[in-house]
């Protein structure tokens, strides 16, 4: 398993992992995951581990960087997503976010995706607000 950028975390301390089972809802026609809906689920996992590390905060996605699908999904795979914060500002949070792909007959794992995502903390308004 290669060393991506969720290894490249400075801070440590603040780490999230989820996991999806793909089923044919999340197929495109040619029967491989849709992008958008992979992008879904990193960005809500990008949203969960922001709210729970900074309570009361009105998070929004602000950016994806780096959007480059590095392998096939099929039906029935195990996805692991992974996250950490890479960088902490004024009023907005970056976390990067690996996605996994188990193989059930081996037990090894192959890097589907990577990104980071940044969210920014607004106001009632929409307007950026510290965190």
């Amino acid at each position: 398993m290669g060393k991506g950028i969720c290894w490249s975390n400075t801070y440590g301390e603040v780490a999230m992992e989820s996991w999806k089972l793909v089923m044919p809802p999340h197929l495109n026609h040619h029967g491989f995951l849709f992008g958008g809906i992979l992008l879904q689920w990193v960005d809500e996992l990008a949203y969960i581990i922001a709210v729970r590390e900074f309570p009361g905060r009105r998070f929004v996605t602000v950016a994806m960087d780096d959007v480059v699908f590095r392998a096939s999904v099929t039906q029935g795979a195990i996805l692991r997503l992974e996250a950490v914060r890479q960088h902490l500002g004024t009023t907005s949070v970056r976390y990067a976010v690996c996605v996994f792909r188990d193989s059930i007959d081996s037990g090894e794992e192959a890097l589907v995706f990577e990104t980071s995502v940044t969210l920014v903390n607004v106001n009632e308004a929409g307007k950026k607000h510290p965190i």
